[in-house]
């Protein structure tokens, strides 16, 4: 009797966390959600950026460039299916081989002109370059500016490196990666967790090499991916 308590008490708790992690992501972009369904002469141009590497940049087998296949675009065409009705830009501010050091000290000439209504960053993969302390200080001065403006901000853990073990939990980018966690619960800011989804796909014994275009790029396949999780922002399933 007492394991049975102890059982269904458990499982009451992970429903829980469950529904408030599926509540919390809707509930952080509500006001985003409600401008997209607004009509004309209601609505109004949303502005969406994002910023960081050449993984946004849509760089794939280097030096080829697939815009239309990485996702920020694949996000435009995500949000203009499910809502028909609203005026969206999305803008990448990214630069191929940048860290978020240099991301930072163009931050506020180049990404917050733009007025942002949603910011996705993504510098992780080359943040191994200046490591996780130099990483974190650029990375909290670029949220920090962002929220003064009252930017709601997603960031994003990387996207795999074939030289690197994605289920080993010491290499740099599992650290980085986790890194970025802890900023977005800091901040509470929104997450997509690509690291996560593509050590899944690992754990499910998928060859990560099919979805990527060289050892650091994913190719169309790898940036459907990352879609999946930036989708859950917008789109109520």
């Amino acid at each position: 009797m007492l394991i049975k308590r102890f059982v269904s008490v458990v499982f009451g708790v992970c429903i829980v966390c469950v529904v408030n992690a599926q509540s919390a992501t809707g509930s952080y972009v509500n006001n985003l959600r409600n401008e997209l369904v607004k009509t004309w002469p209601h609505n109004r141009t949303i502005n969406i950026v994002f910023h960081g590497h050449s993984v946004p940049s849509g760089y794939a087998n280097t030096p080829v460039v697939n815009t239309l296949g990485a996702y920020p675009h694949l996000t435009l065409h995500a949000i203009k299916e499910h809502y028909p009705y609203a005026v969206v830009n999305v803008i990448t501010t990214s630069i191929g081989g940048e860290q978020s050091e240099q991301g930072e000290k163009r931050f506020k000439k180049e990404v917050l002109t733009h007025r942002p209504d949603l910011l996705f960053i993504d510098y992780a993969l080359n943040d191994r370059s200046i490591g996780l302390e130099r990483s974190l200080k650029a990375w909290e001065k670029m949220i920090k500016q962002a929220l003064k403006q009252d930017i709601k901000i997603v960031l994003m853990t990387p996207t795999p490196d074939l030289t690197e073990n994605i289920l080993d939990e010491n290499t740099p980018l599992a650290k980085h990666a986790q890194q970025i966690r802890d900023l977005a619960s800091k901040y509470h800011l929104g997450l997509v967790d690509s690291y996560a989804m593509f050590k899944d796909l690992a754990k499910e014994g998928k060859d990560l090499r099919e979805y990527m275009s060289q050892s650091n790029h994913p190719n169309a396949e790898g940036h459907k991916v990352v879609l999946k999780a930036i989708e859950k922002w917008f789109v109520s399933r």
